[in-house]
């Protein structure tokens, strides 16, 4: 191979190495599953016991400048550019391994490759997301504005599904079990659950989107989220109850049709 060859290959590949902090390490495309089958609200409910943050839902972070969750005109939505593209400007923390920057990168490739939203690294944006190694698994409900802290502790967030579940959020999603529909498909046993905990389960006034109930959502709570003791149901699928909800694998074609549909893609 020639001098001139050799060059162009570097410079081909030193270009893509600054497309984002995240495909410095070449990690995107490689699929990073969680690596046991653990329902995602345990483990984010687990992991945010003790958060100092004021969490909704369990991992919803209380809005300080909104007196309740809610998306008036769509102004909690990221915007789409004359491209048709919806460009959510991130940073990510330094704190993070390779391996874990990895694991974020993929979670986001999905993204990429399945809708119209891109995850592109912040540069003088205003409004963006920063994901950081704080005190649980959390994040905002939609555009919040200015700085918005997505949390992914170390050790305990950072997995393919679980980052996935947090950035949905991000994007203006709420949980599949607080749909307005849901009690068509699941019935909540509120006998079984915290009673401090039960303003978790309250339905919101969601935008359906004419989709149908996911449970293989990767925004479904678990059968036994927030029990009044380990191994009681709080949410029984109905009419068969033997379905399996809460899984943490990643976003379902539902969840990806969903985004496609609120963000016109």
């Amino acid at each position: 191979m020639d001098t001139r060859a050799s060059l162009a290959i570097l410079l081909l590949l030193f270009g893509v190495s600054q497309a984002s902090p995240l495909m410095e390490e070449g990690f995107e495309g490689v699929f990073v599953s969680e690596p046991e089958r653990v329902d995602i609200t345990t483990r984010i409910l687990e992991t945010n016991n003790g958060s100092s943050e004021v969490l909704i839902e369990g991992d919803l972070v209380f809005p300080k400048t909104r007196n309740a969750i809610s998306c008036f005109n769509n102004n909690c939505f990221w915007k789409k550019n004359s491209n048709n593209i919806v460009e959510v400007p991130y940073i990510v923390n330094r704190e993070y391994s390779s391996y874990e920057k990895s694991v974020i990168a993929n979670a986001m490739s999905t993204f990429h490759s399945k809708t119209c939203i891109r995850f592109v690294a912040r540069s003088t944006q205003t409004d963006y997301i920063s994901i950081e190694n704080k005190d649980g698994c959390f994040s905002s409900y939609g555009r919040t504005g200015g700085k918005q802290v997505v949390s992914l502790r170390r050790n305990d967030c950072v997995y393919h599904g679980l980052v996935q579940h947090e950035l949905l959020h991000a994007l203006g999603f709420y949980h599949e079990h607080t749909r307005s529909d849901r009690d068509q498909y699941v019935r909540i046993n509120w006998e079984n659950v915290s009673p401090d905990m039960a303003d978790n389960f309250k339905k919101q006034n969601t935008n359906n989107q004419n989709t149908p109930y996911d449970y293989g959502s990767v925004m479904h709570y678990g059968k036994t989220t927030f029990s009044i003791q380990p191994g009681l149901q709080t949410i029984t699928p109905i009419p068969d109850k033997k379905v399996e909800i809460g899984q943490s694998q990643g976003m379902s074609n539902i969840d990806i049709l969903r985004v496609n549909k609120l963000y016109g893609c």
